[in-house]
């Protein structure tokens, strides 16, 4: 089985000098997810998302005001979101290559597929962007898994820093989407408490776990291996999507856990071996935060094997 690279140069035009988000984190992940696959690399263009699609996820009108921002130059929607002329387009295909990446797994046409793309996507609700994100990356795959009928119950595994507020968001009264997080609090965004288990009927789907400042990969290993990866079992989904956030890493300078490489290779273990269990072709991965390169690089790779070897220690040698 392969795994897939979906990236592209053309998102670097998203930039905003200064800014932590910016284009050097795209190389260092793309390079530490080519360190992993060796032989095993496929690197497909990226194609943006499609109207439709996008559509299932982002209200038209929040859509205009992104298209007119970058119209007129650029500007911020809010004190950490900028939009300059290369942003709309950079979005559009960083949702686009997560769909791809979703749905090439999804197809069995890849055991892990990785998109990296930027800007991120987790903080970005219906009708608004923030903390750095235009676009909801992984909710738009979840409509283009559902759209072409790939998959209808589908698990968002977040395990960025931050907690992905615009992905619970869009999927609070979604009984069909199993969101679960681990995130540092107290910290941006405020959310993400434990209380927080989703709306009507779907209360009980969505699981977060806060970490105090100071946790280490024992903590956040535990987090998942004991708490969210059985939650996650037991919800049964036909496809895993991961919003893989790198600012959890001990050397990121924008928070305060201190997970390192290993930490997110034993998680990405757990992860590999429960697709496996729950007989799905692979796992499907989009970039979110992490702001210290080296971290990155190390932590992707570090990711993408723990992946293939938690698939191999439940099928074997297949």
């Amino acid at each position: 089985m392969s795994v897939w690279l979906l990236t592209d140069a053309a998102m670097d035009a998203h930039e905003s000098r200064g800014h932590p988000e910016r284009p050097a984190r795209r190389a260092a992940v793309a390079a530490g997810v080519r360190d992993a696959a060796g032989e095993a690399l496929v690197e497909p263009a990226v194609q943006e998302i499609d109207d439709e699609t996008l559509a299932a996820v982002h209200d038209p009108a929040y859509l205009s005001v992104l298209a007119e921002a970058v119209e007129r130059g650029g500007a911020w929607l809010d004190p950490d979101t900028y939009i300059v002329a290369g942003s709309l387009r950079a979005a559009r295909l960083a949702a686009g290559g997560t769909t791809q990446a979703a749905l090439a797994v999804g197809s069995g046409e890849a055991e892990v597929a990785f998109a990296v793309g930027r800007p991120p996507g987790h903080h970005a609700a219906t009708a608004r962007g923030s903390g750095f994100c235009l676009l909801n990356n992984v909710a738009v795959a979840v409509a283009g898994l559902r759209r072409r009928g790939l998959a209808q119950r589908i698990a968002v595994v977040d395990w960025d820093v931050h907690h992905g507020d615009g992905t619970q968001a869009i999927f609070d009264a979604d009984a069909d989407v199993c969101y679960a997080s681990t995130h540092q609090s107290p910290l941006y965004p405020g959310t993400g408490e434990r209380s927080e288990r989703g709306i009507g009927a779907a209360a009980g789907t969505k699981h977060n776990r806060p970490l105090p400042p100071g946790a280490g990969d024992d903590a956040f290993a535990t987090a998942w291996g004991s708490e969210l990866i059985p939650a996650v079992e037991a919800f049964a989904p036909e496809a895993i999507l991961v919003s893989a956030g790198y600012d959890s890493h001990t050397a990121d300078p924008l928070a305060g856990l201190r997970v390192t490489a290993d930490g997110f290779g034993q998680v990405a273990v757990a992860l590999g071996a429960l697709s496996a269990r729950l007989g799905l072709a692979g796992v499907a991965l989009t970039l979110e935060g992490g702001y210290d390169l080296d971290a990155l690089r190390a932590s992707a790779a570090a990711t993408v094997r723990g992946i293939v070897d938690g698939r191999r220690d439940v099928l074997g040698g297949r």
